[in-house]
């Protein structure tokens, strides 16, 4: 596709969207004295990527608010999703709580306390990408927003602790008293709403009470989901190798990804990949028609590489291994000999084909 192809457009006035750039003042690098020490204003104004390339999303900070301390329903009391909507579920401990795309369109961060752990649910609906962050940043608690910006069309959140802005496909702070810090994420699955219920039928949701005037019944952003052709703001590169809007899951490691089709799995069932990335085993197991896929590492603690099958009709669980092991969808073995331990996590979770091929050049996928 061509930057032609581009189509810039105005959704609602909540969300007009301008493509000026960031005029911040730049700092070049490296110092010419290498021993100076930058200042704090200094530190400040660096960025971990090209400034350039930086956008103003248009709201401004905080013009997409973010939500914290959510009220929840029941899977019962949520009759106001339909079976097919999308949503980012997560499950820590007993806790299983699923946030639809139809209210995080419209917020894109919740931060929340889940199974005990301090988390943030962060989701850019120009990427398509859905990501749990913990929110406990060196020891301290934090809360996260959005800051207004974007870097190949995907979100830059900032910590109210410390205005750091982050980079959420990079999974890093790229500016700010928390530069380079890597972010701490959790598991997230995207699948619909029937899916989700399925696996996790004691799960809370999102209420549509959130405080906001919003109309959660309409997509804020036109037909940006469903046109293939169309961005609404520019990506440094343009990899059309696959369609631009095709759900991918991308495995993150070492500043590197690789990505996993739902072409990969059966028309109908669990389908099991085991697979290797730099190195490292993985385990990548999906299905189509539930409209999900996770992936783990293979390499047990002890050393052990465990190599997966699939298990049909027993979820949440969906594979066994060579050992008599039973997995359920969040990696944690129910049954067999290593009953109660958990699959070693890796980075993991869903976007458009378009922002994995732009924020990694060298992506490869299945």
């Amino acid at each position: 596709m061509s930057r032609g192809s581009i189509v810039w457009f105005f959704i609602i006035p909540v969300f007009l969207l301008s493509t000026q750039c960031t005029k911040s003042n730049r700092m070049e690098s490296p110092l010419e004295d290498p021993d100076e020490q930058m200042d704090e204003e200094a530190m400040e104004a660096r960025w971990l990527i090209p400034e350039e390339d930086i956008l103003e999303g248009g709201p401004g900070k905080d013009g997409i608010p973010s939500l914290s301390n959510p009220f929840l329903l029941t899977a019962e009391e949520a009759t106001y999703l339909n079976e097919d909507d999308l949503v980012i579920g997560i499950r820590i401990g007993t806790d299983a709580r699923a946030y639809p795309h139809r209210l995080l369109d419209w917020h894109e961060i919740v931060n929340d306390r889940v199974g005990g752990r301090d988390i943030a649910i962060t989701y850019c609906p120009l990427t398509g990408t859905g990501i749990g962050w913990d929110r406990e940043v060196e020891g301290t608690v934090t809360s996260f927003g959005i800051s207004g910006l974007l870097y190949n069309s995907n979100m830059i959140a900032y910590d109210r602790n410390t205005d750091s802005n982050w980079s959420q496909m990079l999974l890093k702070s790229v500016n700010g008293e928390q530069i380079g810090k890597k972010i701490a994420t959790h598991q997230v699955i995207e699948t619909t709403w029937s899916t989700w219920k399925l696996l996790f039928p004691d799960t809370r949701v999102l209420s549509q009470i959130t405080g906001y005037n919003r109309d959660y019944t309409t997509y804020p952003y036109g037909n940006y989901r469903t046109s293939n052709n169309t961005l609404i703001f520019p990506v440094a590169l343009e990899d059309n190798r696959l369609p631009w809007k095709e759900r991918v899951l991308g495995v993150v490691r070492s500043g590197d990804a690789k990505a996993y089709r739902f072409h990969n799995f059966p028309d109908s069932g669990i389908g099991v990949i085991n697979d290797g990335f730099l190195g490292r085993g993985l385990v990548v197991a999906g299905s189509r028609d539930m409209n999900f896929m996770v992936a783990f590492e293979r390499k047990l603690e002890d050393g052990t590489q465990l190599t997966f099958s699939p298990i049909q009709d027993e979820l949440p669980v969906i594979m066994t291994d060579q050992e008599g092991n039973k997995w359920t969808v969040v990696g944690e073995a129910v049954a067999g000999p290593r009953a109660g331990t958990s699959l070693p996590a890796v980075d993991a979770f869903i976007g458009y084909w378009v922002a994995w091929g732009a924020f990694y050049p060298a992506l490869r996928f299945r």
